[in-house]
């Protein structure tokens, strides 16, 4: 198994629409056919030292292996996420952990 964290800070003068045409593209990636699991989230209301809440969303995605996670990097549901929201990211980190 492999999982894919994306953590994504958005843009500051991005709209209220903006972000709900954002996380509509996210739940899209459930699509992609290698998808175990997914989660989009945005940070908990957690105050301690050690959490970062600074992004704007966060999206976990499963894959049975890695082969699953290249199908997802190539596919066009991916392609076309990236397209039309690449502009609103001031900044992206991923993790991906096995």
């Amino acid at each position: 198994m492999i999982a894919h964290h994306v953590l994504f800070w958005l843009k500051a003068d991005t709209t209220a629409d903006q972000k709900n045409a954002f996380k509509k593209g996210l739940e899209s990636l459930e699509k992609i056919e290698t998808v175990t699991k997914i989660h989009i989230g945005v940070p908990a209301s957690i105050d301690r030292a050690v959490v970062d809440t600074t992004y704007t969303f966060s999206e976990i995605v499963f894959f049975e292996d890695l082969a699953g996670h290249d199908v997802y990097q190539a596919h066009p549901i991916h392609i076309a996420f990236l397209d039309e929201f690449r502009g609103f990211f001031e900044k992206v980190i991923i993790y991906d952990a096995i």
